[in-house]
């Protein structure tokens, strides 16, 4: 049984290029998001986020016919939801829920469409059982229709859960190459969904549970979690120690079995800083060692922002006539890791946005975007060039290693005060 159409909930950064590359395979494809303007450039068959060779892509899939974008849902045989699953943070007693209402938006906008034999698959990140909360919202919303967890292998509609495994900057090329774990409702529906992908994957699609493939995303950023996070507390310890993090850890590596990460400004992103809060949610006792990760990486950019402070301080003993409004402080990256223009939880962001707060001019070099979020145009920060950075600042931070500012290694070297969280001047 073929796929005809398919329908991708969600255009962002994992839902566009997923679209796309299904569309490149000669696919009918639809692709639906709340954003007018994400869908109007989509349908001119540009883009309206930074990706290596996605352009392209989307350029030659909407001129040929394949891929167009909607704000609401159509017909199809196959729906994709690769919408966000933010957290909710409660500070009174610092838990951290996952946000599945753009799960649940999602599921009722599609029900009114469904008909008898389509797959449904969930893409987004989603904490263990969220699958199930899908089939169920889509079921009430459909009576007419019979699902996966009253129905088992005889159900209308087929449902599983594909979470997406790929490195921004290398997405186009990760979707084809690496494997996917599927994790259908019952093997029926997982049987149908590596029907789906194998349109598309190259690597092996590997069959298992909803709640096991769930867990499986949850557990690869964990675990990377962890490991950053020893990377992060070392570089405290070094610090208060007076040792160069980057010369420990590389020798530390020349041991055949150790690989420790490279620390940096903290953890962001829209998957490693934020999944592993969803194990926490689900099993608070038992996961002690992966809270107390997520918490040495939510602490590094306070930390990042003390030693900013401390620069600080030391140029008002210097100079204790220049009031803290004349002093400049150059912020180098605010996206949540190198060479790309996502910003989302990025601690860059954090730190630049708090240093702001600070009372100093505050210098932005960010060479993959165009134009400062909100919350720091409305700070007065300024969008600058590396150079000008350079010329000006009195206070440089290093806060993401973007290949554009390794040519100026030199350059930082000679400036008289600069914080640099992420290795650059170790290279």
């Amino acid at each position: 049984m073929s796929f005809n159409t398919i329908s991708v909930i969600g255009l962002g950064y994992i839902g566009l290029p997923t679209a796309a590359v299904f569309a490149s395979r000669k696919q009918q494809v639809i692709g639906v998001d709340v954003d007018s303007h994400a869908v109007e450039t989509i349908n001119r068959g540009d883009i309206h986020i930074v990706e290596p060779e996605l352009d392209i892509v989307v350029h030659a899939a909407v001129h040929e016919g394949y891929l167009r974008a909607t704000t609401e849902p159509e017909p199809a045989d196959a729906f994709l939801v690769a919408v966000p699953t933010p957290f909710v943070q409660d500070e009174t007693d610092d838990t951290h829920k996952a946000d599945l209402s753009y799960i649940r938006a999602a599921s009722l906008a599609i029900a009114p469409v469904l008909k008898r034999g389509d797959l449904v698959v969930l893409e987004s990140t989603s904490p263990v059982g969220a699958t199930e909360e899908m089939a169920a919202w889509m079921a009430e919303a459909r009576p007419d229709l019979s699902f996966p967890q009253t129905h088992g292998e005889a159900s209308d509609i087929r449902i599983a859960h594909c979470p997406e495994r790929v490195l921004p900057g290398h997405v186009i090329r990760e979707l084809v190459e690496n494997d996917r774990v599927i994790g259908g409702m019952t093997p029926k529906c997982s049987e149908r969904a590596v029907e789906l992908y194998r349109l598309i994957v190259h690597g092996d699609c590997i069959v298992t549970t909803a709640r096991t493939a769930e867990m499986a995303k949850l557990t690869e950023n964990a675990f990377r979690d962890v490991n950053i996070a020893f990377a992060n507390e070392l570089s405290t310890i070094c610090h208060k120690l007076e040792i160069s993090v980057w010369e420990l850890i590389a020798l530390a590596n020349r041991h055949p079995r150790v690989n420790i990460l490279q620390p940096g400004a903290g953890v962001g992103g829209h998957c490693i800083s934020v999944d592993p809060w969803f194990i926490v949610d689900s099993c608070p006792e038992e996961a002690r060692l992966i809270k107390t990760a997520r918490l040495v990486n939510d602490h590094k950019p306070q930390w990042v922002l003390d030693r900013i402070k401390d620069q600080l301080d030391r140029l008002h003993q210097q100079q204790p006539e220049r009031p803290r409004a004349a002093l400049k402080v150059a912020c180098l990256g605010i996206a949540f890791k190198p060479d790309i223009d996502d910003l989302r939880e990025s601690p860059a962001l954090g730190i630049a946005t708090q240093v702001a707060q600070l009372g100093c001019t505050v210098q932005i070099v960010e060479p993959h975007i165009e134009d400062l979020p909100a919350n720091l145009q409305a700070a007065n920060c300024q969008l600058v060039t590396l150079d000008e950075a350079l010329a000006q600042a009195d206070v440089v931070a290093v806060l993401v290693r973007h290949s554009a500012f390794s040519d100026s290694v030199g350059k930082l070297l000679t400036h008289s005060a600069v914080v640099d969280a992420v290795g650059l001047l170790d290279a």
